[in-house]
C-alpha cells in the first residue's frame, strides 16, 4: 500500500528541486499546510514568490482534477496572489497550470494590442503547459517583480 503523505512530500521536494534548478530559487515545504486550511505546498525562501504552489502526484489519470484547481485557487485568494498547480501521474511528465490572467497581464506590460486595458479574466480560464514553457513564463514574471 502506498503512503500518500510520503508520496506527496516526495513530489513537493521534486518540484522544489525543479524550481531551484530552473529559477535558482530555494523552495521549502510549508509544514503549516497540515495544520491550517488554505495554504499551498511550497514556500519560497528567497523572495515573495508571486504564486501559491500546490503539488499533486497520483498514479492514474490524464488531466488535473477540478478539486485540485479549486484548492489552489482558494489558497491563492487567502494569500492575495495567484495559483500555480503542478501535477503528475505515474510515467508522465509534470504539468503546470496557471490562470490565463497572468499571461494577459504580461501582454499589457509590453503594450500588446490584443489585451484590453480593462480585461479581467477569472481563474476558471487557466492555461496548462509543460515544464519548459512554464519556466520560461515564470522567468518573465519574476523579471518584473
Amino acid at each position: 500500500m502506498v503512503n500518500s503523505r510520503a508520496k506527496g512530500s516526495s513530489a513537493e521536494r521534486e518540484v522544489a528541486a525543479i524550481l531551484f534548478n530552473e529559477l535558482g530559487l530555494t523552495f521549502k515545504r510549508d509544514l503549516e499546510q497540515y495544520r491550517s486550511a488554505d495554504r499551498g505546498d511550497l514556500l519560497c525562501a528567497d523572495m515573495d514568490f508571486p504564486a501559491v504552489i500546490e503539488v499533486k502526484r497520483f498514479a492514474k489519470g490524464v488531466q488535473a482534477r477540478p478539486a485540485w484547481w479549486d484548492q489552489v485557487c482558494k489558497a491563492a485568494r487567502a494569500a492575495d496572489t495567484w495559483p500555480l498547480l503542478v501535477y503528475r501521474y505515474d510515467r508522465q511528465d509534470w504539468r503546470w497550470r496557471m490562470p490565463a490572467a497572468v499571461l494577459v497581464a504580461m501582454g499589457r506590460q509590453i503594450n500588446y494590442r490584443g489585451a484590453k486595458k480593462d480585461a479581467e479574466l477569472d481563474w476558471n480560464y487557466a492555461v496548462e503547459m509543460d515544464q519548459r514553457t512554464c519556466m520560461t513564463l515564470l522567468r518573465e514574471v519574476l523579471a518584473d517583480v
